[in-house]
């Protein structure tokens, strides 16, 4: 059975109305998520706890602007006819995250209609969990106090407070320092005292990228847990946007986006979903105009095994993807988050709003963006294609972190492109595919335009080829090597390399590398596709193309005789060979729902 975080606010309508945040620190009250997992798809309404704020890092600079502040919406921009309200426009108040209202209504039968559900926990099956049967020894350090010296109060939540501080001996002495103060007396359940530990093991697991939230140690006493790590004193991203009016121009918006994917690019390589991002959880290093950011907060976040779904309901309301909301999701929610940044960039509003959580999600599912008010008419083309691209309903079809980063409205910006897993998932696939399918994504390769090739020759350079130009499982191994840290492990990426086993046996080239790393989904949500597939079927028509029987082809995508019906119009009656329709449907391939989710 799994747990459902959130705290249930009772109102007339039995939704979440919106609620305020106290700005200036990481670890103040925050739209902090629900968080559930489905079993059979049902919610487990014996298990419903409060869930802490949680942050990695402190910003001492309070918001500029006050509780209730008036919406600095720039003149000219009028709120668009979807989201009517004046309060719109990105700014507080933000609702919190809490159980949406089939939760709420399970908790109302569970209590009565009247009884309002009672604070903290309620443990799993309704047993009491006596907190002396909990170990709330995490092997951490004891000496807090010898090794570093407390500062002021920058945030509070539910479950402790962060600290600024400096280094009393060693490498850190006198380095100012921040220090999220998690009580163990709010420890109250096992998966709580979980989190914290999942926490710290990303924390000190995934290290090495600038723009990474630097952890340092991890400390303990009889009360409390002190997570110690690097001081960002720049203020958070959200704090700036508001200054800033609401927009950024396109320019300044390139260079926020960059060390995004930049960062979540990293995680996912590692196996790690962040599964909170939004403008909060970045914080800046300085006040200099040119600070670099930092990624925080990583309490929400866990590992996930390539192939693997996870279903837990988490992340803030406004930057949830559809699928986490549909209980199967993976990597790919992060990148809808990042969508939903980069339209509040853009334009200064949020793509989905209402005033109610339920609303929200609602909007999430069912309703799509706004380009069409001001002042989207005068963005380009290409920064509107990428958030299209990242904000598709579709997880398949969004781009990866490092795919956007070669999308044509960065291209121009000078940054790396950094390894990405999605290429050994594809090639993988590729590796057992049969001969026929092989065949077709080969005639594919040949009629990507240069907006698609630009990635796959990077990536292919990323795995260094031999001299020959060729590649091998060994470039393969090496090149996540390369890039492993202690994280990867944990989540187990490498495994992925056994699939790959047939590459043991021969080499790719370029060529073929581009079949077997071509994602059909994502080519699918391009502008240019009926003309990519259309000019793929003529080289298919001459390299592969063959006769093939409803039932081989049935057999190549996995389906019985109940589909017969279908796969006969993709196959010519003049010769018995694939027509257009049936080569765009065969290499899409037929869709089965992921039975492989995690429950928690």
């Amino acid at each position: 059975m799994g747990q459902c975080y959130g705290k249930t606010i009772p109102t007339p309508d039995n939704e979440a109305p919106a609620a305020t945040p106290v700005v200036g620190g990481p670890d103040r009250p925050r739209p902090t998520p629900a968080r559930s997992s489905a079993n059979n798809g049902a919610v487990n309404v014996h298990s419903v706890k409060n869930t802490p704020a949680r942050s990695s890092a402190a910003s001492p600079w309070p918001s500029p602007y006050p509780h209730g502040a008036a919406s600095p919406l720039p003149p000219g921009v009028s709120p668009s006819p979807a989201r009517s309200t004046p309060l719109k426009f990105f700014k507080r108040p933000f609702p919190p995250p809490s159980p949406a209202k089939h939760i709420k209504a399970s908790l109302a039968r569970r209590f009565g209609h009247h009884a309002k559900p009672r604070e903290g926990p309620i443990p799993e099956d309704g047993a009491a969990e006596s907190d002396q049967s909990l170990d709330k020894n995490f092997g951490y350090g004891k000496n807090f106090g010898g090794k570093y010296e407390l500062g002021r109060e920058v945030g509070r939540g539910h479950f402790g407070h962060t600290c600024q501080a400096k280094g009393r001996k060693g490498d850190l002495r006198d380095q100012p320092l921040a220090v999220k103060i998690i009580s163990k007396a709010k420890m109250t359940t096992a998966i709580s005292i979980e989190d914290v530990r999942r926490e710290v093991k990303i924390l000190k697991a995934l290290s090495g990228h600038k723009h990474l939230i630097r952890f340092y140690d991890a400390c303990e006493d009889a009360n409390n847990v002190y997570i110690v790590m690097e001081l960002c004193e720049g203020g958070e991203l959200l704090d700036k946007i508001l200054s800033r009016g609401g927009r950024y121009t396109e320019d300044d918006a390139k260079l926020i986006v960059v060390q995004i994917l930049s960062v979540v690019a990293f995680c996912h390589l590692q196996g790690v979903v962040h599964r909170d991002l939004k403008p909060e959880n970045f914080l800046f290093t300085s006040r200099n105009e040119d600070a670099d950011m930092k990624l925080i907060d990583f309490g929400l976040s866990d590992f996930i095994r390539t192939d693997e779904r996870l279903n837990d309901i988490v992340g803030s309301a406004y930057y949830v993807a559809p699928e986490v909301l549909h209980r199967s999701y993976s990597l790919e929610a992060d990148i809808w988050s990042i969508g939903v940044i980069t339209y509040i960039l853009l334009c200064g509003s949020r793509p989905f709003w209402a005033r109610t959580e339920s609303g929200i999600f609602r909007a999430v599912l069912r309703a799509d963006p706004n380009f069409d008010d001001l002042p989207w008419p005068s963005v380009t083309p290409e920064a509107k294609d990428f958030v299209k691209r990242l904000l598709n309903k579709d997880y398949r079809k969004r781009m990866t972190a490092a795919q956007a980063l070669t999308h044509p409205w960065l291209r121009t910006e000078n940054h790396p492109i950094p390894l990405d897993i999605l290429i050994y998932k594809l090639v993988k696939s590729y590796l057992h595919a049969t001969p026929f399918k092989r065949a077709a994504l080969k005639a594919l390769s040949k009629a990507l335009t240069e907006d698609e090739l630009v990635y796959l020759r990077a990536q292919f350079m990323l795995l260094e080829p031999n001299k020959d130009g060729r590649i091998s499982l060994d470039n393969f191994k090496m090149a996540l090597m390369r890039n492993a840290t202690d994280a990867m492990r944990e989540s187990r990426v490498p495994d992925i390399l056994n699939m790959m086993a047939p590459l043991s046996y021969r080499k790719m080239d370029l060529e073929e590398f581009c079949a077997a790393a071509i994602s059909i989904y994502q080519l699918e949500a391009v502008d240019g596709w009926e003309q990519i597939a259309s000019t793929a079927f003529d080289h298919f028509e001459v390299e592969g193309n063959r006769v093939v029987s409803v039932e081989e082809l049935a057999r190549e995508l996995n389906v019985g005789p109940t589909a017969y019906s279908i796969l006969k119009d993709w196959i010519r009656t003049s010769d018995g060979k694939l027509n257009l329709l049936g080569y765009t449907k065969f290499l899409h391939g037929v869709t089965l729902r992921s039975t492989n989710a995690r429950h928690h």
